[in-house]
């Protein structure tokens, strides 16, 4: 089978998660992992995993299977990066969603869907595993299922909601609330990407969240 994976973004921390998964695919098909849709060529299946690009159905016309992954519970939840946008709101479990692209965003036909729990004390690193491993996971299963899935249109009878595109000041940390009130947020924040921060007294400051060994 050949297999093209578009993920924008070598420093993405899924991206290295991508490069494991294409090294142990390419043992059994012909896959190539690639930045831009420029590189885009043809063959039986694309993933677009973190694209940040708009892919429209010219470039989606080479390929028999066009998918997406989408870490929530559509047709709930479309738009930019919904695990956080649901983790700052409590949610204590995600649902990931293997569609197909179609050119209105996150609107395709859904292949499966994975829910995984959250747990309360998860910082974002370890968000990241369990919902990249997901993702690694339903790549697998489109593959598998390629041939004989009968993709579902979504809910009709669920009314769309949408998550806008995250800014380094939705990582601000108000200094006159507790952090038991701003946890959620705190421990989503890529310290790298994303941190979160804090104005007091004309400065900025950043804070990390690293958890202590209880021994």
């Amino acid at each position: 089978m050949k297999i093209t994976v578009l993920s924008s973004s070598t420093t993405h921390p899924l991206f290295r998660y991508l490069e494991g998964w294409v090294q142990r695919a390419n043992a059994q098909h012909n896959v190539d992992l690639v930045q831009s849709k420029n590189d885009l060529t043809n063959g039986d299946i694309l993933f677009l995993v973190s694209c940040s690009e708009i892919i429209d159905e010219k470039d989606r016309i080479g390929y028999t299977n066009s998918l997406v992954l989408h870490a929530s519970d559509l047709p709930l939840g479309r738009g930019w990066s919904p695990h956080v946008w649901q983790i700052i709101d409590g949610a204590s479990e995600i649902t990931v969603s293997l569609l197909e692209a179609e050119n209105k965003v996150d609107t395709g036909r859904i292949w499966h869907k994975i829910k995984v729990a959250i747990p309360p004390t998860a910082l974002w690193d370890e968000i990241n595993h369990i919902l990249f491993t997901t993702e690694l996971a339903l790549m697998d299963f489109a593959i598998e299922h390629s041939g004989t899935i009968v993709p579902q249109p979504q809910g009709p009878e669920t009314t769309p909601t949408y998550y806008p595109k995250r800014s380094p000041n939705d990582s601000r940390i108000d200094p006159e609330k507790s952090i038991k009130e701003q946890f959620d947020l705190m421990r989503i924040c890529d310290p790298d990407r994303f941190p979160a921060f804090f104005e007091l007294k004309g400065a900025q400051y950043a804070i990390k969240l690293e958890k202590i060994d209880e021994k």
